[in-house]
């Protein structure tokens, strides 16, 4: 049972934009016209289809299937150049007077013509890329390829797979202040990764992209040489944006998803009582050796002791114990987490990582080479102990309080009772006086009633 959960209240979202997931994907091929046709290096085509994402192509008209052509040009020979014309030449068997709607592919001595639908059937996913000839194509540059696709996959594994919470489907892209932070969290770890960006402009801008549509990029990013994000409003929508990361070779186009994305900054911690500078490679072959030995593969647990230069790693039962070097120097620190989230987070940090920790009950975090990733803690007797003793000193401040009003009150039924003792002597002694002037006989006085009191213990 987690003692505090990175979950927050989530509004509900809907999916927007087109190519089912919102991506649209642009393809742009280097080439020169000829006449109705179009011209390109065969060379050059095999490398801008091999990097398209789309499994559909949408050219001159025509939708054909991207691996069958690409498979097609490769085989080809004789001839570096290709030429592409939409053709309404038929066969003998076609109607003269209704010719069939081809395309006319020439490479040398081989030639041949594709129906629309080529390659495409219904095992084909319904993803479209749209090809474009230019004479020309060259972007600015104004972030990394690597570092951009490396970002995105190490923050995917953090985002949520229920769809009991839509809105954590989505990876926060936030860009601000010459800064683009990807955030991507579950409800119990959050990973944070920041490059820099040059987008010419101060104003912050914030978009969802839901995490199908950006599981293919970093493979595709990893081979273009420029690479350019921008952001821009979606068509005529009023609030909706559009993300662009452009290559030299492709355009893909992401439709932000509706919602909003909790307050993230809100849960990660400001300070820290320990710290340690660890090897993520050492750590993960402990954590899967703690894993081995415990009753539950999924669910279980790592106990963590951090101290003099070393921690100490071990099951909650005892079954298994394994000891690493951590630069920790003299301070200690004792929490428990969950070993599947540890471990997801090691192999998205690689290298050497710092863990840092508070309490027993805190978010441990983990930092490395610009990525962050919080993990919340399960209930262990350390983190009970630590909780009572810090609610031990608000009940004691409370307790404090409610004493004085009890005392007040009490004060205040004591002076009433008083008062009311006062009255009633006065008005006997009133009484006795009018008797005594009237000549008459002295009555006896009114017993006065008895008043409930409690014993008092006396030395």
């Amino acid at each position: 049972m987690l003692i505090t959960a990175c979950r927050w209240a989530m509004p509900t979202h809907r999916r927007t934009g087109e190519g089912g997931a919102g991506k649209i994907e642009q393809l742009n091929m280097v080439g020169k016209r000829s006449g109705e046709g179009i011209v390109t290096h065969r060379a050059t085509m095999v490398n801008v289809l091999s990097r398209g994402l789309a499994d559909r192509l949408m050219l001159m008209d025509f939708t054909i299937g991207r691996k069958g052509l690409l498979n097609y040009i490769r085989s080809l020979a004789g001839s570096n150049i290709v030429k592409i014309v939409p053709s309404s030449n038929g066969n003998a068997s076609d109607d003269a007077d209704c010719p069939r709607q081809r395309l006319k592919i020439v490479c040398g001595s081989y030639q041949s013509y594709l129906d629309d639908m080529a390659w495409c059937d219904d095992k084909t996913a319904y993803t479209a890329a749209e090809v474009r000839f230019t004479s020309a194509n060259t972007i600015t540059p104004n972030i990394g390829n690597v570092e951009l696709a490396e970002a995105i996959a190490r923050v995917l594994p953090f985002t949520a797979t229920e769809d009991a919470r839509p809105v954590l489907q989505n990876v926060l892209f936030e860009a601000s202040e010459g800064k683009l932070k990807l955030v991507a969290a579950d409800g119990f770890t959050l990973a944070e990764a920041v490059l820099d960006l040059d987008i010419g402009s101060d104003e912050a801008v914030r978009v969802l992209i839901d995490r199908t549509s950006l599981r293919p990029i970093p493979s595709a990013l990893r081979k273009a040489k420029r690479v350019r994000v921008s952001f821009g409003k979606a068509g005529d929508t009023l609030d909706g944006m559009m993300m662009y990361v452009d290559t030299e070779v492709s355009r893909y186009k992401f439709m932000s998803s509706t919602g909003q994305y909790p307050d993230y900054a809100k849960v990660i911690p400001t300070e820290f009582s320990c710290r340690a500078h660890l090897d993520t490679q050492e750590t993960l072959k402990a954590v899967l050796a703690l894993k081995a030995t415990s009753e539950d593969a999924k669910g279980y647990a790592v106990d963590l002791t951090i101290g003099g230069g070393k921690m100490i790693m071990a099951n909650p039962d005892e079954r298994g114990e394994a000891v690493i070097n951590a630069d920790s120097g003299e301070d200690c620190g004792i929490v428990r987490l969950n070993g599947k989230y540890l471990a997801d987070a090691l192999k998205a940090l690689g290298g050497m990582t710092d863990l840092n920790l508070n309490r027993a009950y805190d978010p441990v975090m983990l930092t490395a080479d610009g990525l962050r990733v919080l993990i919340m803690p399960i209930a262990s007797p350390k983190a009970n102990e630590q909780q009572r003793a810090d609610r031990g000193e608000v009940e004691t401040e409370s307790t404090a309080d409610a004493d004085v009003e009890i005392a007040e009150e009490a004060d205040a039924e004591v002076t009433a009772e008083v008062d009311i003792e006062a009255i009633e002597a006065a008005a006997e002694i009133d009484a006795e006086l009018e008797a005594v002037e009237a000549g008459e006989e002295q009555p006896e006085p009114p017993k006065r009633r008895a008043r409930g009191r409690k014993a008092v213990a006396v030395a």
